[in-house]
């Protein structure tokens, strides 16, 4: 507390203590001015400082650390002649020669470039609806030329097949053929499958003529096999050989003379078993 605002709390009394009353009112005005005069010449209290700055992440980021070294240490280098030496070394030779591309690779290349740059157009986008379009088409047109069983071997350079089971003996009849003959002129010339056809229609007349089978110009070789008594090792032995005369003649299946020979040797042992067998008529 000041002075002079303790001079203002002693006043009343001070003024107590004054014998005179009439000089009361003097001293009273003459310590108000002391206290207003002491308000208005003292100095202001300092204004409060404000707060350091704190600084920013990337201002502390960036200051350079010191160095570690109050010295700088001394820069090292390689040899000359060390370094030219290793410069020639094949070892650290890292150029790689671009390869030298022969007219073919040339060639190529072009047009695997061409049918990138067709792939990049826009058209391109429309090319695998066309495709859809073209399948569609094409399966169409099968389902047509099956239903009117139209032959398309032809097409892939080959003429039609007849059906496997429906063999027929054309105009031939295996009665009137001389099959010893013509046996002997298509081994003689090296025509094999014509042998097979000739040995398996040799067979058919034996057959017939023992009476196993009834034969007709429009049975199948299957419908023989059906004639024949079910028990007994004549079926076997006749199918196999109908599975083989099959393959050669209506297969084109070209035979060498020893695969021939083979087939031969099977048409012979069904020629003997029919020949030890007693006739009978079909059933």
């Amino acid at each position: 507390m000041s002075t002079h605002h303790a001079l203002l709390l002693k006043t009343p009394r001070l003024l107590a203590l004054l014998p005179l009353p009439w000089l009361r009112p003097a001293v009273l005005a003459g310590a108000l001015l002391a206290a207003s005069a002491s308000v208005v010449g003292a100095p202001a209290p300092p204004a409060a400082r404000p707060p350091a700055p704190v600084p920013a992440l990337a201002d502390t980021a960036t200051r350079p650390l010191p160095a570690d070294r109050a010295t700088a240490l001394p820069t090292r280098r390689p040899d000359a002649a060390r370094l030219q030496e290793l410069r020639g070394q094949r070892e650290f030779d890292y150029a790689e020669a671009a390869p030298r591309l022969s007219a073919w690779d040339l060639f190529w290349a072009r047009l695997w470039q061409r049918v990138q740059d067709w792939l990049q157009q826009r058209s391109y986008t429309h090319f695998w609806r066309w495709v859809f379009y073209a399948l569609f088409v094409a399966a169409g047109v099968f389902v047509v030329l099956k239903l009117l069983q139209v032959d398309l071997t032809g097409v892939f350079g080959r003429g039609p097949r007849r059906a496997p089971l429906a063999y027929e003996a054309a105009a031939e009849n295996i009665h009137e053929v001389d099959f010893t003959a013509r046996l002997a002129e298509a081994e003689a010339t090296g025509n094999f499958r014509l042998a097979v056809r000739l040995g398996y229609l040799q067979l058919l007349k034996q057959l017939a003529d023992g009476g196993f089978i009834d034969w007709q110009p429009n049975k199948t070789n299957h419908a023989y096999l059906a004639e024949l008594p079910a028990q007994g090792p004549l079926r076997t032995d006749f199918r196999e050989i109908t599975r083989q005369f099959e393959y050669v003649w209506y297969g084109e299946l070209g035979l060498t003379a020893g695969q021939y020979a083979h087939v031969r040797t099977g048409h012979r042992a069904l020629a003997g078993q029919l020949a030890g067998a007693p006739a009978r008529r079909p059933a």
